[in-house]
């Protein structure tokens, strides 16, 4: 049996496990200096001009692990909405997520004067879940094998883990939630099978 194929899930988990080797053996990926001058994510830098970080940065990731956790929901999630969606649609829902999860922490570090560098994945994949709870609540609670709240659940233990622990950009995937449901509201026409025409009256 034939099944589709989320090419562009497929073209996003490359990209960003080749940039993460070829980075690996450029030097270490842990190190912030290293990352700052390949394109992670700092306040400071943005504002001064460099905005190509708002996006470079969603294609960085400190270590192995960091890559895996987000790769492993990216193919997961990112097959579902791409599948549902299309092509298009999804990857606007990535991207975009990806910039307003930078934009808000970056809004966050002007306020509090506390500034890290960040970079991954993360908040453009929770604006995958932000579009997929959007679906699943027009759809009934699922989407496809997902339920809507076992991807409730995934966000809020998630964001909780986030703000309980260091070093994790918790605004920059709050962001991408937002920003994700916000533009499935935008992007997503729930197709009525059972009225699919209509007539004059």
């Amino acid at each position: 049996m034939y099944q589709k194929k989320a090419v562009f899930t497929i073209g996003l988990l490359a990209v960003n496990v080749a940039v993460f080797f070829f980075l690996v053996f450029q030097g270490r990926t842990e190190d912030p200096i290293f990352m700052i001058e390949h394109g992670a994510m700092l306040t400071p830098l943005v504002e001064q001009g460099e905005y190509y970080r708002m996006i470079s940065s969603i294609f960085l990731h400190f270590d192995f692990s960091h890559l895996m956790n987000n790769m492993l929901s990216l193919g997961l999630l990112g097959w579902q909405l791409e599948l549902t969606l299309g092509k298009i649609k999804y990857v606007i829902i990535y991207l975009c997520s990806g910039i307003a999860g930078n934009l808000l922490s970056m809004i966050v570090d002007i306020r509090t004067g506390e500034y890290a560098v960040s970079a991954g994945a993360s908040g453009a994949i929770f604006g995958i879940i932000g579009a997929l709870l959007y679906i699943a609540v027009r759809n009934h609670g699922r989407i496809g094998r997902i339920s809507g709240r076992g991807l409730a659940w995934m966000a809020v233990f998630t964001l909780y883990y986030g703000f309980t622990s260091t070093g994790v950009d918790n605004y920059a995937h709050i962001g991408g939630l937002v920003c994700g449901f916000i533009l499935a509201i935008c992007l997503y026409w729930k197709k009525d099978r059972e009225y699919g025409s209509f007539s004059y009256r």
